[in-house]
């Protein structure tokens, strides 16, 4: 019996391949039309697959270097904050707390007006949880909030455009709100001040002076977000001692759920925290959603590539009836017959998935470089910043992602063999030899 096993292998793979190369050429159009689809559908899934995965990783890794693990705020003001904060801080697995102030603003510099969000924060505290200085880059200044400083995004101060040293003049809803009152009581002649008694009652601009700009590669901080000292935020607010939230950093991002049931359990209503990935749900589920649709979509590609195996399979059968009929008359088994185009889909989807592999794999390695070619030459924006806030294209490749985009697209090509194969195996070969 072994010998007969040794001998069935060998005589199956030989007349696949010899199937698969006429007799003419090196190789036949239609191998390589299939050979090609298979190439296609598995370069393009793994590119896909690598850059949605890459996407997700680097927000992940954008988000939690520049937000903390958890937010603790009210929707108001947080009044008794310092209590708070020296409770939250012995809450176990939080390594750090700090306060600040947020929410938008008008910033005004040489007659250009945007409405940025400020981040107004304690430097020192804030350093405990995030390092914020790694993100000004050398010769953009430096993250420096003393006295009447900030500091602002690089896509930010191109908009403004200001530079280190620049002073820019922003106006918080404390002033418009001040200003408000003062016109609806303009008509009472009682209530009528003058532009001293506005000074007391009205808060005034702030003019503040650019210490650096930072650059943290995603475009909705870069382009929306400055940070300047607690006390001017506090002003600009009329918050007095009261912030708008604390800031917590933990022992491990992703225990941060298990962490905010500690710390509600200690908080007294309306007070409630809430995690980096409840602030950014939406995105993160958005982008794997799509993740999983653009994998089902795309395999169909493999899928339309397994059909050209089995067409491919099919002429072969057809135009090699005769053949098939004298094997099958000098004793070949079904087995025999089976595996001769089962292997011949096999070795197309073998083929398929190096060169797939090895093209996808290139274009992943340059794939900033191609965008860029894509630009200039064609004038194509794909993967443009402000739409999907990254300057470069991510992409991370999963080794379990490849091998299943390899496995599943071979498993196809050699499904797609089985069908025309066992209709060949099944031939008479009394009809098959006077098959014309």
């Amino acid at each position: 019996m072994a010998p007969q096993n040794l001998v069935k292998a060998p005589f199956s793979l030989f007349l696949a391949l010899r199937y698969l190369k006429p007799k003419r050429t090196f190789v036949s159009i239609i191998t390589l039309i299939s050979i090609l689809g298979v190439t296609v559908g598995i370069m393009v899934l793994i590119i896909v697959i690598a850059v949605m995965t890459g996407f997700d990783q680097e927000l992940r890794r954008k988000v939690l270097g520049f937000e903390p693990h958890i937010t603790v705020s009210n929707d108001s003001i947080l009044r008794d904050w310092r209590t708070l904060k020296k409770n939250i801080e012995a809450t176990p697995g939080v390594t750090a707390v700090a306060p600040f102030v947020q929410g938008p603003v008008i910033a005004e510099h040489n007659d250009r007006v945007v409405t940025p969000l400020i981040r107004g924060i304690d430097l020192e505290q804030e350093e405990k949880i995030t390092d914020l200085k790694k993100l000004v880059k050398e010769g953009d200044g430096a993250f420096d909030l003393s006295g009447d400083s900030v500091v602002i995004g690089k896509d930010l101060a191109d908009t403004l455009d200001v530079n280190v040293g620049d002073k820019i003049t922003i106006y918080a809803p404390g002033n418009i709100r001040g200003i408000l009152d003062e016109i609806k009581n303009a008509d009472d002649e009682t209530k009528k001040k003058t532009i001293a008694d506005l000074k007391n009652d009205v808060v005034l601009p702030a003019e503040l002076t650019v210490t650096g700009i930072f650059s943290s590669g995603r475009y909705i901080y870069d382009s929306n977000v400055m940070f300047l000292p607690l006390t001017v935020g506090q002003e600009l607010y009329t918050l007095r001692d009261g912030v708008h939230g604390l800031s917590v950093e933990t022992t491990e991002a992703y225990r941060a759920e298990e962490i905010k049931h500690a710390i509600n359990n200690e908080l007294a209503p309306p007070a409630f925290a809430k995690t980096w990935i409840d602030n950014n749900r939406d995105l993160f589920d958005a982008i794997r959603v799509e993740r999983n649709v653009m994998f089902i979509i795309l395999l169909f590609i493999s899928i339309v590539a397994s059909f050209c195996v089995m067409n491919t399979l099919i002429t072969v059968t057809v135009m090699k009836t005769r053949e098939i009929g004298i094997m099958k008359a000098l004793g070949a088994t079904t087995g025999q017959i089976v595996w001769v185009f089962l292997a011949q889909g096999m070795v197309v989807g073998i083929f398929g998935n190096l060169t797939g592999l090895a093209l996808g794999m290139t274009l992943i390695r340059f794939r900033n470089e191609f965008r860029d070619w894509l630009a200039a030459t064609l004038h194509i924006q794909i993967f443009p910043a402000d739409i999907y806030q990254f300057s470069q294209i991510p992409a991370e490749i999963v080794p379990r992602d490849v091998a299943t985009i390899c496995v599943t697209a071979f498993a196809f090509c050699s499904l797609a063999a089985l069908i025309p194969a066992w209709f060949a195996a099944r031939l008479d070969p009394v009809k098959a030899l006077r098959y014309e």
